[in-house]
């Protein structure tokens, strides 16, 4: 059976062809045809410098695309890797970043490439200080917070005397107390529900990993509390003597039965 708007579909296809090949369609131009890679980077960054983000990437894309020798082409790779920070895509920032440093392992610019990377992994869900008051960081998914804190710590071991690695220093601390509030979060999670053997866990996990965290004051009382429950008196007092030790000014030692579970972060000074 003859399918009428099969036919009229398929005319129309031909049609658009035929006026395409023919020259009748309107051809669209790209006006950075023809530019140097240097007027291509010069006006990619003032792209970049104005916000216009999306624009400036595009143009930096065209420079390496054109030009992929050269000193233009390698810093567009930088550049891009900017752009996409500053537009709020952590995802392809990083993986700008990644690109840049398995193309340029000695870069003299690549320990810039680990610390972007780090500081897209910072504030890839976890907000830069922005957000904090609204949601403690802890609450937030670890993982971006751990790939910050390696892309950081790469940044400081390969160049110590790198600009960027004081300031890598300071991510790196502030990122382990965030990792290590996520862990007393999760204990504290299973003390709500009276799951003391993974309370206590979780706990000692934290004790371990991150001893010099503030968060440790409340993993111990955490653990005391959790083995009082268990009855396990051995383990309950070892952790009681290492949180008079370290702590003495504690609240939690009068009786680690106070925890709370909704408490106030405690990088919230303010």
């Amino acid at each position: 059976m003859f399918d009428l708007k099969r036919a009229w579909g398929a005319a129309l296809v031909a049609v658009t062809l035929g006026m395409s090949g023919c020259g009748l369609l309107p051809e669209v131009k790209d006006e950075t045809s023809g530019w140097s890679a240097q007027k291509l980077y010069a006006e990619a960054k003032d792209n970049l410098n104005e916000g216009n983000y999306e624009r400036a990437i595009k143009l930096f894309e065209a420079l390496e695309s054109r030009y992929p020798f050269g000193r233009y082409a390698q810093q567009a790779q930088l550049e891009i890797a900017y752009a996409y920070y500053k537009d709020n895509e952590p995802i392809s920032a990083i993986a700008a970043c990644d690109r840049f440093i398995k193309l340029h392992p000695n870069h003299p610019n690549v320990d810039y490439a680990y610390y972007l990377k780090g500081l897209a992994n910072f504030n890839d869900d976890l907000g830069m200080l922005g957000n904090l008051i609204d949601q403690d960081l802890s609450e937030r998914d670890p993982r971006a917070a751990r790939d910050a804190f390696l892309a950081f710590k790469e940044l400081v071991t390969r160049f110590p005397g790198s600009k960027y690695a004081a300031d890598s220093i300071a991510r790196m601390k502030y990122l382990v107390n965030a990792l290590a509030r996520h862990e007393v979060h999760v204990a504290k999670y299973y003390v709500k529900r009276e799951a003391w053997v993974a309370a206590a866990n979780r706990a000692k996990e934290v004790v371990k990993t991150y001893p010099e965290a503030p968060a440790t004051e409340e993993a111990l009382a955490i653990m005391v509390l959790a083995y009082d429950r268990l009855k396990v008196n051995d383990l309950r007092d070892d952790a009681q003597r290492v949180l008079q030790l370290n702590f003495p000014q504690s609240a939690y030692l009068k009786g680690a039965r106070g925890i709370r579970t909704e408490d106030k972060a405690w990088y919230r000074f303010w």
